[in-house]
């Protein structure tokens, strides 16, 4: 992470792409070292552990994302080097209530562990999951909000074909910009294209407020439309998840960037399987000595 940072002290925006070969060398890593990849085959070890780099960094606040794979050191950043730290772990992270936050951060449904007690093997490598998953999540929507918006939209309509709307040819569409009517998508829900749902995207860092719904909810009836769902990067007000349930004749899903993250991992989008394990537990059938 140090010397990541290091390469930022110049104050401009670098691509991230740039610190491969760069930290590669300053690591005198060897052409094998540099060629290995995950257990999944489908990344770089170096580049993966160079990503998270960048996620710890930019958690502390340390570095910011300005467009998709483009950072730039904070002032936060700036201040630390010039405090000539040996090297950056995270007990040096955790200075910054922004790293606590996500370090320590855990999904509702995860495991307590009380009294210093950590569970059977099953209980430690499902709460391991679960902060992996949480972490990933984040990293996903970072990345969600500094993508193009109309890529944002293609992205929205590819998750809703692989969740198995628009039948079997999962018939799904992105309107044009300029005449979309208030609608970024329509996806069929049956295979003879008889339901037609249409999808708003939202690519938002804060709330989705009533009066985007209410307008949403008005263009359906452009499209002959009474099934919609509207995905966002953000959350949506009280105001707006209180009007939906209201409406009439009309069926509106809300999915904020917790939910949305969810489902793209859940189905494989924008993501791609590390690692698989599987538990293996005592076959009694195997061990029961058959009397008769």
């Amino acid at each position: 992470m140090l010397p990541m940072l290091h390469g930022l002290a110049d104050g401009e925006v670098h691509q991230l792409r740039d610190f491969y070969d760069r930290l590669a060398d300053q690591f005198n890593l060897t052409d094998e070292e540099r060629s290995e990849v995950l257990p999944s085959g489908q990344q770089r070890v170096v580049v993966n552990r160079i990503a998270w780099a960048r996620t710890y960094l930019k958690k502390a606040g340390l570095l910011e994302s300005v467009k998709r794979g483009h950072i730039r050191i904070t002032d936060a950043g700036s201040r630390l080097l010039a405090t000539n730290p040996e090297s950056i772990d995270q007990k040096l992270l955790e200075q910054y209530e922004s790293f606590r936050e996500f370090a320590h951060a855990k999904p509702n449904d995860s495991i307590s562990q009380e009294d210093g007690e950590l569970g059977t093997p099953e209980e430690i490598i499902e709460a391991a999951y679960k902060k992996h998953r949480h972490e990933i999540q984040g990293e996903l929507l970072d990345t969600l909000k500094n993508t193009d918006p109309f890529f944002f939209e293609k992205v929205v309509i590819t998750l809703l074909r692989e969740m198995g709307y628009g039948g079997a040819t999962g018939r799904g569409l992105t309107t044009p910009r300029s005449s979309d009517g208030g609608i970024d998508g329509i996806i069929y829900e049956d295979k003879l294209g008889l339901d037609k749902v249409v999808v708003q995207a939202k690519r938002w860092e804060g709330t989705v407020g009533r009066q985007v719904i209410q307008a949403f909810v008005g263009s359906m009836d452009y499209h002959r439309s009474r099934k919609g769902v509207v995905l966002t990067t953000g959350c949506y007000s009280k105001e707006a998840i209180e009007y939906i349930d209201r409406i009439e004749g009309k069926t509106v899903v809300l999915v904020d960037g917790n939910q949305l993250t969810a489902l793209m991992i859940d189905h494989g989008v924008g993501v791609t399987r590390s690692k698989r394990y599987e538990l293996s537990d005592i076959s009694q059938d195997f061990f029961n000595e058959d009397d008769g």
